[in-house]
Parts: structure tokens; sequence; C-alpha cells
């Protein structure tokens, strides 16, 4: 959908955004480095366009130029750039600065960064008025109003507060509000949703998408997500080394991508209910080209399974393959012979119970007040499976993960078994075995690894803290970990920074796996990964587990991955399980209504058509729980009289399948077939 708006200032006519033959190159060492190789794409007045492909092939980069945020080393050495008709690349100084606060904004990946920690909302939000010379008064009034637009209930309570005191989500909102203030014909959005809730981001989608209607913005959208590119972009243009390898509109991309690079974006995807089971994820073998490589012909062509001769010598023509719809290859009619599965050939999860958590509770005690962060948790994993804990953030997932790790000490009369002994509640009264038996795998695994040291030096000291072998066998330990996990010898001796993120996280799984444990919790482990590298990662967990029998808690935002990855899931809200099946039969149903409202915000990249449940409002207060069924409050099929009054069952649907829930599961069945 294009929408037109006429302000003053706009150029009628004009494109909002329009890059022509873009060359752009970072100077290193005083050598220029080419990023940017030509690129060229246009976005009309209020459409939404997306850039996808992996970290380095230069999104972020075209998005950055776009604005000329660009760093000191960034130089543009061909083409243009136009917003709204106006040629950017030709602005000085002060040119700059009136354009971008009058004709284009960017909303950024992590609002927490993008917002002054020590300065209250309403401060912050008042000065995006004040620079459009409004007085005081007025931008006090519009700083609200602007609360209001993106849909914060209470925009005056938002404005005392302090950004470390609002959700992510909340955060986002007020990011948006500023980037809205100049009402401007171009909106940036650099990864906007990543690391928020499906929940959240579903919310914060719908936000964008009312205020592109309202606003006529013109929106330039860069996301590793592609279901949500496909959910609210046009067009998509698939980056790869500093080009655009295909573009058209979304749908026509996504479902005949007619480009090597583009395919193989889509198979690393985790689709139409793919199980680790049935088959393995497809992967791009090799990297992108290194900074400023020299690339006479087809940029893909190291990492293509279709490259010949051809493809070495001749450049590759730009071919329109549909209206609207080009690709840059020499073999667009063989792209679909590469849609191959890989079948799987991995062991089925026993049946020797390896965990067993019965009712677990957590309280935390803060102010003067008791904060229950568990309630009652009962779980348990059996060898070689992965248990999948998904639910919003606040639900409980990442406490009862350090709960069973020892971080936390549960309540008393909480039980903890770990191969039928009890374990003890604190990680520093358990014993050594029971330390090696249970590892974790964090998300980001910058934080987790040790800048200052190689990979080999954490390697080893895990290796030796863990199993008390000698150098020469910890040594030999590390080389057979690093050969199982893909890690060459030159890895070995280099430090984290050296290594891009996928092989990062390589590295925090080795260190995971180097005591052979029999559980490893899994936090997040490829949210922050590009579609290509989590599909390795995934492939690498699945393979780890079915030769070493390990079992998996596998804690993710991403409904998608749970699916692929998980044998059972458990719902977590507020402390407690609300619903615990099979992966099938979660997806099958019947479900919770929590756990419908999470599977409906899920944006796929096959755009299947899905009623979205919208849940208002946030997760209560621990500290402050609602009466009877805690989810009532956002509950769509609250039963007034019943669900505030009395705290639900938990009902067997089938052996396996357990609902805490007053409505049967018949009735379940029946209300969400008349919703689909």
């Amino acid at each position: 959908m294009s929408l037109t708006t006429s302000r003053p200032g706009s150029s009628i006519g004009a494109l909002a955004l329009d890059v022509d033959d873009l060359h752009l190159a970072y100077n290193v060492r005083g050598i220029p480095r080419p990023v940017l190789r030509g690129v060229s794409f246009h976005i009309e007045p209020g459409e939404a366009y997306g850039l996808v492909g992996e970290s380095g092939c230069g999104k972020s980069t075209t998005a950055y130029a776009a604005l000329r945020y660009m760093p000191r080393n960034g130089i543009i050495t061909g083409g243009t750039i136009k917003v709204d008709g106006d040629d950017i690349t030709s602005m000085n100084r002060s040119q700059l600065r009136e354009f971008r606060v009058h004709k284009a904004s960017m909303v950024y990946q992590d609002p927490g960064s993008a917002l002054n920690p020590t300065i209250k909302i309403g401060k912050q939000l008042i000065e995006s008025f004040t620079v459009l010379g409004q007085s005081g008064t007025e931008a006090e009034k519009s700083a609200l109003e602007a609360l209001r637009k993106v849909q914060i209930a209470d925009p005056a309570r938002v404005m005392g507060r302090y950004p470390h005191q609002l959700s992510g989500g909340m955060l986002q909102r007020v990011v948006i509000a500023m980037a809205l203030a100049c009402d401007p014909k171009l909106l940036v959005l650099d990864e906007p949703t990543t690391g928020l809730d499906a929940t959240v981001e579903a919310e914060v989608l719908d936000l964008v998408r009312t205020l592109r209607n309202e606003t006529g913005a013109a929106i330039l959208l860069i996301a590793h997500n592609l279901g949500v590119i496909r959910s609210m972009c046009d067009r998509v243009g698939v980056m790869y080394a500093g080009k655009i390898v295909e573009e058209g509109e979304a749908q026509e991309v996504f479902d005949s991508p007619k480009h090597p690079y583009t395919m193989g974006l889509l198979r690393s995807l985790p689709r139409g209910g793919m199980h680790k089971s049935q088959s393995a994820l497809a992967t791009i073998p090799g990297t992108l080209p290194v900074l400023g490589s020299d690339l006479p012909t087809c940029v893909y062509i190291d990492r293509c399974p279709l490259a010949d001769d051809t493809c070495r010598t001749v450049v590759p023509p730009v071919v329109q393959v549909a209206p609207g719809h080009t690709a840059r290859c020499h073999h667009i009619d063989k792209v679909s012979e590469i849609a191959a599965v890989v079948p799987s050939t991995l062991r089925e999860a026993g049946t020797d119970t390896v965990l067993e958590i019965t009712g677990v509770s957590k309280t935390f005690r803060q102010a003067g007040h008791d904060i229950p962060a568990l309630v009652g948790v009962d779980l348990s994993l059996t060898d070689g499976e992965t248990l999948g804990l998904v639910g919003e953030s606040g639900s409980g997932k990442s406490t009862l993960a350090k709960a069973i790790l020892g971080v936390h000490a549960p309540d008393a009369g909480s039980s903890l078994t770990l191969d039928q002994h009890q374990l003890a509640s604190k990680i520093n009264k358990r014993s050594a075995d029971d330390k090696r038996a249970m590892q974790i795998i964090f998300q980001n695994p910058d934080s987790a690894l040790n800048a200052s040291w190689t990979v080999r030096n954490i390697l080893l000291r895990s290796v030796r803290k863990l199993t008390g072998k000698d150098k020469e066998a910890a040594n030999a330990r590390v080389a057979a970990l690093a050969d199982h996990l893909r890690l060459s010898p030159r890895h070995l001796d280099m430090k984290p920074r050296q290594l891009s993120g996928g092989l990062k996280q390589r590295v925090a799984i080795a260190r995971a796996f180097a005591g052979d444990p029999r559980i490893v919790v899994c936090d997040e482990p490829t949210s922050a990964l590009d579609v290509s590298v989590q599909a390795a990662i995934l492939n690498l967990l699945a393979e780890l587990q079915s030769e070493q029998r390990t079992s998996y808690v596998f804690i993710s935002h991403d409904l998608g991955v749970v699916r692929y990855l998980a044998d059972r899931i458990a719902v977590m809200y507020l402390g407690r399980i609300m619903e615990v099946a099979t992966t099938a039969d979660i997806f099958e149903g019947p479900n919770h209504p929590y756990t419908e409202a999470l599977l409906s915000a899920v944006p796929s990249v096959d755009g299947e058509p899905r009623v979205r449940i919208r849940l208002d409002g946030e997760i209560p207060s621990p500290a402050n729980p609602p009466s009877g069924c805690v989810f009532h409050p956002r509950c769509h099929r609250f039963i007034e009289g019943v669900c505030d009054v009395t705290e639900p069952p938990i009902v067997e649907v089938v052996v396996g399948h357990s609902i805490r829930c007053h409505i049967p599961p018949d009735e379940l069945q029946r209300l969400q077939a008349l919703d689909a």
C-alpha cells in the first residue's frame, strides 16, 4: 500500500528515498576498502522496503548512508542518495543537520542505548520537539500526545520515569515517538524488534503499521527475521557483499526466490513445521568476503552451488524474472535445483529421567516485600531430550534455569533430582560431578568469553576445571572438541574479538561440552545470529545431543526455532507452568489461551494467514499477582466469576499434555477451531 501526503518543503512527486549506483568505502590505514558496490533501489512515499542479508553484507551501512550517519572513515565514492528529492550526498554539515531535523529519522536496535539512562523520559522526548522550534509548554503537550500516538496508556507517568524503569517494548515505543516528532518523510528501522518477546514484537510491528498509515512515512526496515520483513514490507532487497542480488515484492521474492543466495537464506529457516527428527537445516557453506575484497564478477561465487566458469569470467546480468522482480544471476533457471532437503539421522530422545523438578518455587525479597518468581513448578527431562521454555520476558524462564543450575537457591520444600539423587540447592554446595553435569550456553558469547584470552586457553581452563585432566590430556580434549565443533587450529589461537558471531557461539558451545555434561541450559543461544549461522548452530546442537545423549533446556522467544529443536515445550506465565506438551501437541492444539496468543504473534516467512490475538497490558507484577487465574486480566477467553476467583486446575488433555485452565480441553479445541 502506498500512501502520499503533502507537506511544507516536500517535492511533489519525489521519491521518499532514491539510492542510485551508490559506492561506499571504509578508509582502513589509508586504503579505501569497498563496502557498497553499486547499490540502487528506491522507496515510494508511504511504502515499506526491507533489506535482508547476513551480518556484514552492507545492510546497516546502506541504512546509515541514507541519512549520512557514517563513521569518519566512511567515504561515498560514487552515486547519489536523494530523500524527498534532495541530494544529501552534496549537503554540507549545516544542511545535513537541517535535513535530519525535518525529513528523516532512525529507530535503533537497542532502545536502551538510544536513550540517556540518567535523564527522565519526558525531558528527552520534550527535547525532540524543542529542536523543532516549539516552546517548552508546546513541546510538553506534543510529547504527551506523541506517547498517546504510540499507544502508551499513561503518558504522564511514563514521562516521569527513567529508561531503566520501562520494559523493552515500552522503550521501543518511546524511541519511535521521538523518531516521529518531526513527521519524517523517511523512517529507518534498524532491527527494531530484536530481543523482544513474540507478543511485544507483534505489538511494536502493529504500531509501526498504524503509524505508517497515519503519517504516510516511507519505511526502510532492516531485520534478520525474514518473517518480520514478509509481514511488514511491500518490497524487499536481498544484499550480499555490498550488492543487491535480488529485489521484488516481498511475497514474490519469498515465495519464488530466483537467486541462489536468497534460496540459501530461506532454506536455512525451520519452516512449515520442520523438526530436527525429520531433516537437518540447510546451511550456506563458507563466509562473506572480507572487507574490501576484490570481487570482479559475481559476489556470491565462492559460496554458490551453481557457480561455473561463466560465473568466474562474466559479470552476472540483472534479469527481470517478473514485473518488478529482478535477480543478478547467470543461472536463474537452475535455482530451484538447490532446494533439496537434508534427511535427519538423529537418534530420538530416551525414556530415562535425567532431571526431575518437583514443586520448585523461588521467592525474592525486595524492599521488604516477597516477590514470588516461581510458583510450584513441576517438570521432568529425559536423556537426549530438549525441553523448550517459552513465555514473555518476566514469565520466569531464566529464574527457573538459574534454579536448575544452582545460581538461585529455590525455596524450602522444592526438589531437584539429577539421575535419581537429590541436588543441593546452591551450586557451591554441589559436588564436582554435579557441577560438571550441568552447563550453560549464554545468549551473548561476547560477554561470556574472556576477551583477553585465546580460544585455546578458554577451552583449556574449562576442561581442566571440570575434568581435572593434566595438561597433556586437556590439550587432547581441546583438540577433540575443536574438531567436533569445526574449529580449526587457527581459530584456537585467536581471541574472541577476531571471530565472527557464529564462531564465537561455537566456542561457547565447546566450553559447555568440555566436561561431557548431562544437561545443557541454552539461554537464547541463536537470537543474535543471522539465519544462515543460526541454522549451522541448531544443526550442531542437534548432532551433539544425538551423539552424546545430552539433554537441553532450551529458552527462546523464537517459537519457530523452539518448534524445530524441542521435543517438548513448557509455556510459562508469571512463574507458573500454564501448559506442557510434546512439540507436535503444542502446535496442533488445543492450547491454553496464553499459548494460543503466543503462537498467533509469530510472523511467518511463508505468509500463513493467522488471526492475531492481542494481549492487553503487560505481565502483572509477581509481587501482586491477580486473584484466581493469574492470566485472567489479559485473557481473551475470560469467564467472569470463575477465572478471577478460583485458581484453575491442571487438566490432562492426553498423556503428557497438560493445561492449567478452567475451560475444558474439548471446549478450548472447539473455540480455537472457530477462530482459526
